[in-house]
């Protein structure tokens, strides 16, 4: 053997523990690739009922919201209704009440300007 094939297999080994050494990271990021792409599909097997549910709650909440705003126009037109009403009977009755309490209080001041004055 030359000097030349002791300097190769030096090198060959080297080489060999630098490959060893190289492996130990790249089998441990090996796993980990493995474990994240059991993670995203264990996360993609949950996500289609997830987001059924979530269709779900939003299709109801918007039911519910139909439901409300129609309950808001019914109040609103009774709310006409009765302003409608209370204004026609304060036309009906406030006018006729307010020619009585005139009459009243024309009266009593006929009544009493009739009264003798008392003398002091």
């Amino acid at each position: 053997m030359t000097g030349g094939d002791i300097a190769g297999l030096i090198a060959a080994g080297v080489f060999a523990i630098l490959v060893a050494l190289l492996a130990v990271p790249l089998l441990k990021l090996g796993k980990v690739f493995d474990e994240t792409s059991t993670a995203i599909r264990g996360v993609s097997d949950n996500l289609d009922p997830m987001l059924t549910e979530a269709t779900t709650t939003i299709s109801e909440t918007n039911r519910q919201i139909a439901r409300v705003d129609a309950i808001t126009r019914n109040v609103e037109e009774t709310t006409g209704n009765i302003s409608a009403l209370v204004a026609l009977g304060a036309a009906t009755v406030g006018g006729p009440l307010i020619k009585i309490a005139g009459f009243s209080a024309g009266v009593r001041a006929a009544v009493l300007g009739l009264r003798p004055k008392s003398r002091r």
